[in-house]
């Protein structure tokens, strides 16, 4: 747990040892997106699919870092500072899947995104053929509905999935609906791009590279991930088709974006190394300038080709489908994976690629 003041972010709330903060709902929470201010939270209602904003307590004890199993650690209740009432324009983004073998439909979670920079008070969220920017008050006990978009077209429109870009100083919003893949300028609410058939089947994730700010990756039930150059979306720079089923998630590395993690329900986690398409194409370069005469480099090393991209590890501990994966925000070597049983897991990177990108 962090510390208080600070937030958090978690996919599913059940937990056995005590806890230092809680929240207290009559409905399950599925999603909690994490603010860039200290102490916002964002949660999602099971029943009326609508989204709320939390702050962590900042009375606690200063100082204290007990440890989770610690008896003696007491709990907070989270303060609700406001709802973000979408009433007005529908239900919330929901990701449905029909599990083949059941009679029952699964909720896997709603899109609520804070914007990646800035004070962390804007907040979007995608609530049926709606994309609508939020602008949280200096008082957080309000959301005001600054701006929205609609799509408009044939059929019944509904956003599927949506990520804010790191990039442009938080102007640049992509979306996903149906097999198509757009971007939004959140100054106007305009498009900015449009690929119309991104992918044969529906999208399902989207994520930005963290370091290339043009680059956009995108994964569906068409078992493929591409990756994009939103400059020319004519067509994909690079594709990926490792899966046998549906691909639910893809998640660049926070710091070595060659690092590409996807979640399938074929039961896998693959590990990808992008490094064609990554902002180290050619590993870490130094100048032969640089070098001195004790440094120069051998002729082998100067005739060795640049690293080509290829699937690093694949992960196969999952007993059913793959609905997450994610990287941890602490240890860039550590990421997690979740499963529809309710399995977590969690891996690093192998060792020999982790001192290779170093080294």
């Amino acid at each position: 747990m962090p510390p208080p003041g600070h937030s958090c972010s978690c996919q599913l709330g059940l937990r056995r040892e005590p806890s230092r903060s809680s929240l207290s709902t009559r409905h399950a929470l599925w999603q909690l997106p994490e603010s860039g201010s200290p102490g916002a939270l964002a949660s999602d209602s099971k029943v009326l699919t609508c989204a709320a904003v939390w702050r962590m307590p900042e009375d606690s004890e200063p100082g204290g870092h007990e440890s989770p199993d610690d008896s003696a650690s007491t709990a907070h209740t989270l303060e609700l500072l406001c709802h973000l009432d979408n009433t007005t324009h529908g239900s919330m983004a929901w990701l449905y899947v029909l599990a083949a073998f059941n009679s029952f439909w699964n909720k896997l979670g709603s899109r609520v995104t804070w914007e990646p920079t800035g004070d962390g008070k804007r907040v979007i969220s995608l609530a049926d053929n709606h994309i609508l920017l939020w602008d949280l008050q200096e008082s957080s006990s309000q959301a005001v509905l600054a701006s929205s978009a609609s799509l408009e077209g044939k059929g019944q429109l509904k956003f599927t999935s949506g990520r804010w870009s790191p990039h442009h100083n938080g102007t640049q919003v992509a979306t996903a609906n149906d097999t198509a893949v757009r971007g939004w300028d959140t100054r106007s609410m305009s498009q900015t791009y449009c690929i119309e058939n991104a992918h044969g089947q529906l999208v399902r994730d989207l994520d930005f590279n963290p370091n290339k700010q043009y680059y956009l990756a995108s994964c569906g039930d068409d078992c493929k991930v591409k990756f994009w150059d939103t400059r020319d979306v004519t067509e994909p720079v690079k594709t990926l088709e490792e899966h046998s089923h549906w691909v639910w998630n893809v998640r660049y590395n926070h710091s070595h974006d060659q690092l590409v993690l996807t979640g399938s329900s074929d039961s896998r986690v693959i590990l990808s190394n992008m490094v064609s398409i990554s902002s180290e194409p050619f590993g870490h370069l130094v100048d032969d300038d640089d070098l001195s005469d004790q440094e120069e480099r051998r002729p082998e090393e100067k005739s060795q080709e640049p690293p080509q991209d290829s699937v690093i590890a694949t992960y196969e501990e999952h007993e059913d489908s793959v609905y997450a994966v994610d990287w941890s925000s602490a240890d860039p070597w550590l990421f997690a994976s979740l499963s529809y049983d309710g399995r977590l897991v969690i891996n690093r990177v192998p060792r020999a690629l982790k001192y290779h990108i170093l080294l």
